[in-house]
């Protein structure tokens, strides 16, 4: 590892320990107040987000490990090791939300409680999203190549927190945040304050790496694009259904639009992404 990446390395690792947050001291009083309000159709699209949420806080939790298991340069494990215990503590503030906030609010509307892990709140799209960055992920643990390991930045931290998640983000921030003309969830929007600046961390790190075997040759770039674009249908069609109905911010169309945008923001970031066609989504 050269100089400059592991100071890098150990700059997203001090920002772990300056800017921690507890998911168990965020108020959600007024959060199970708004949500005992809301429509029972959007109650019931905002629960089915947060399952996929917390689920996905679930799975990248596990799927990091092998990662954890193939880096040997002692800032990558402090950094690596940080990056487990963020990842913890999200699918931990995922599953205080729903117990704390949005079982209440579903007793109080008269609504069998369901478990966020419910089939009824998954589909197959999103599944084979977190299915094959799982198998990404393990395949570092027979192979530990170059390719393994751009393959699995670009499941892992490009796609599924770079995009995917930046866009779910935008999602619910954008119609519960206190400035825009949604109802308020204060609490859930600061727990994603949390998540967000702890996974601009998590993307960060995945890109310098993925950015360092591409400029030092290890891989070509098509192999990145490949592997980003293979996904992008998967992901679209899961970004879809979270679009608001019945709720004032972004619908299908508008999140649609906002993950290609991010798509194709981080392969610009990467090297060579003068030669990315903004349209090539379109």
């Amino acid at each position: 590892m050269s100089p400059e990446a592991r100071e890098t390395t150990e700059r997203y690792f001090r920002q772990a320990v300056e800017r921690h947050w507890d998911p168990y001291a965020i108020d959600l009083t007024a959060d199970r107040e708004t949500l005992t309000d809301l429509s029972r159709s959007a109650f019931t699209q905002l629960r089915a987000t947060l399952a996929m949420f917390g689920a996905g806080e679930e799975h990248v939790t596990e799927d990091l490990v092998p990662v954890a298991a193939v880096v040997d340069d002692d800032s990558d494990q402090r950094f690596v090791a940080s990056h487990l215990y963020d990842e913890a503590k999200h699918a931990a503030f995922f599953e205080r939300y729903w117990n704390d906030a949005v079982r209440p609010a579903a007793e109080a509307r008269g609504l069998e409680p369901t478990a966020p892990t419910a089939d009824r709140w998954f589909t197959d799209s999103y599944e084979d999203v977190f299915d094959r960055t799982e198998t990404a992920m393990n395949r570092l643990l027979e192979a530990d190549t170059p390719a393994n390991r751009a393959r699995a930045y670009c499941h892992y931290h490009l796609t599924v927190e770079g995009v995917f998640g930046q866009t779910g983000f935008h999602a619910v921030e954008s119609t519960f945040g206190p400035e825009t003309e949604g109802p308020s969830l204060p609490g859930l929007v600061e727990g994603f304050g949390g998540i967000r600046r702890d996974e601009g961390r998590h993307v960060g790190y995945g890109m310098d790496r993925l950015a360092a075997l591409l400029e030092n040759g290890a891989v070509e770039r098509s192999l990145v694009e490949e592997t980003v674009m293979g996904l992008a249908e998967l992901v679209d069609a899961v970004v879809e259904r979270m679009g608001w109905h019945r709720l004032p911010g972004p619908d299908s169309d508008d999140l649609v639009a906002f993950v290609a945008q991010q798509r194709r923001n981080r392969l610009q970031q990467l090297p060579g992404g003068a030669a990315v066609d903004p349209a090539a989504e379109d």
